[in-house]
């Protein structure tokens, strides 16, 4: 098992799929929260203002805003699992390694372990930006608290998602499909069907964007669990993906 993971640490390493993905995500945290700390305290043009520096209501918000980056871990798990299927290359790693199932709990444990760091990065990024901008406005966050554990639940939840994105790829095999899928169920089916559709919305919870909402932080007025709730709902999310995708790539037809 050991050498498989390490194999795949291999492949992840020789293309630059991690690095634009990591660079992407960094970007996308740090830019939220430039805007988020830009706009602190302004009230828009339908009368609903934005938590001003200082306040506990920001400071959650600003560290929480990391985790609208497990969109691009979800992608580098995915990428991970369907670049078998897409450069053909199944086949011979299957070859390799005949327990199919070995192969894929080697890609969990591999882009799980590697989301460690990108998670750690992705997080500090955010933590970077916040403390320069707010403090810069005179009011720099404090690390504790209930702020640390936001980070910490922004941290758990990158992870997760790469574990998911595996299982999502070992489950769909074709790589645009499966992105596409992802991105239409986040930001569609989530971000838009469940939130403005009253009779439905308070589904929203139990799902993969209540429990992140749920770890880390949100101005949304939904009804959410506790953050440990949030994060058990995630990782079992994350588990059913995970075995799904390996059942799924045992059974059937690698080309």
């Amino acid at each position: 098992m050991i050498r498989l993971v390490r194999a795949e640490w291999t492949k992840l390493l020789t293309t630059r799929v991690w690095l634009g993905l990591l660079l992407g995500a960094c970007a996308m945290a740090g830019g939220f929260a430039a805007l988020f700390t830009g706009f602190a305290g302004q009230t828009g043009n339908n009368g609903q203002s934005l938590p001003g520096v200082g306040t506990t209501a920001y400071e959650q918000a600003a560290f929480g805003v990391s985790a609208r980056a497990t969109v691009l871990l979800l992608i580098l798990g995915i990428i991970g699992m369907t670049q078998e299927y897409r450069h053909r290359t199944a086949t011979p790693t299957f070859l390799v390694s005949p327990h199919r199932g070995r192969v894929v709990v080697a890609k969990l444990i591999a882009y799980a372990l590697a989301a460690v760091p990108i998670g750690l990065l992705v997080v500090a990024t955010d933590v970077l930006v916040v403390e320069i901008y707010a403090g810069a406005r005179g009011a720099a966050p404090s690390l504790s608290g209930d702020n640390l554990g936001v980070l910490a639940g922004a941290w758990a939840a990158l992870v997760i998602y790469a574990v998911i994105g595996v299982g999502v790829g070992a489950l769909l095999r074709n790589q645009v499909g499966a992105i596409v899928g992802a991105l239409v169920y986040l930001f569609v089916v989530e971000g838009i069907v469940f939130r403005a559709i009253p009779a439905i919305a308070p589904v929203l919870k139990w799902l993969p964007g209540g429990a992140l909402d749920a770890m880390t932080a949100t101005l949304n007025d939904t009804d959410l669990l506790e953050p440990w709730q949030g994060g058990l709902l995630l990782l079992g999310y994350g588990v059913v993906a995970a075995v799904a995708g390996t059942l799924f790539a045992v059974r059937r037809d690698s080309t």
